[in-house]
């Protein structure tokens, strides 16, 4: 895989770029409450208290986002995957996908993490990719050493890697595609 193009999946009923971080911590557990209900997708599967832990690790990832050099704009990112991943279509009744050029994802304005977010964060393992929050140049050298996850762990059978996550931490870059 060579596919250096970041993917946003999403319900096609609901559009992309929904994200709850964005929300007060109020409305975003009654969304969070209301996803738990439906029982229709993988984010339903999602703990009691999956914001507070999300909140915690997005807070986490800027810090150390800020320290390589970023310039978010904002304090929660938007979530992407670098390259396709066929697993995340299965999270959704009908799923729809977006798609951004590497060219147009800003340095200073993106990270990376090998696997998402959640436990690429909170495993304590071996691995050194754990813990760890990439820049664009470094992920290019994360991925020469490692692979893509969603070639070597398509099945999930090799640990919680399944895809390597994109942090958007600037509103402008996803704007273009909140109306589609």
């Amino acid at each position: 895989m060579t596919d250096l193009n970041a993917y946003h999946y999403f319900e096609k009923r609901i559009g992309p770029f929904r994200n709850l971080s964005g929300l007060s911590e109020k409305d975003a557990e009654v969304v969070a409450q209301q996803i738990r209900q439906e029982r229709r997708n993988f984010a339903s599967q999602r703990s009691a208290d999956y914001m507070t832990i999300r909140r915690k690790l997005e807070q986490k990832a800027y810090e150390r986002f800020i320290a390589k050099g970023g310039k978010p704009s904002k304090c929660y990112p938007h979530y992407m995957t670098l390259g396709t991943c066929e697993w995340l279509e299965s999270w959704y009744t009908e799923p729809e996908w977006i798609t951004i050029a590497w060219d147009d994802l800003p340095a200073e304005s993106v990270s990376f993490t090998y696997g998402d977010l959640f436990p690429t964060m909170r495993y304590s393992d071996d691995k050194p990719y754990r813990k760890q929050v990439y820049t664009k140049d470094e992920i290019l050298q994360v991925i020469q050493f490692y692979g893509w996850p969603q070639e070597w762990n398509r099945n999930g059978e090799m640990g919680p890697e399944r895809y390597i996550e994109v942090q958007v931490w600037d509103e402008l870059i996803i704007q273009p595609y909140q109306g589609i």
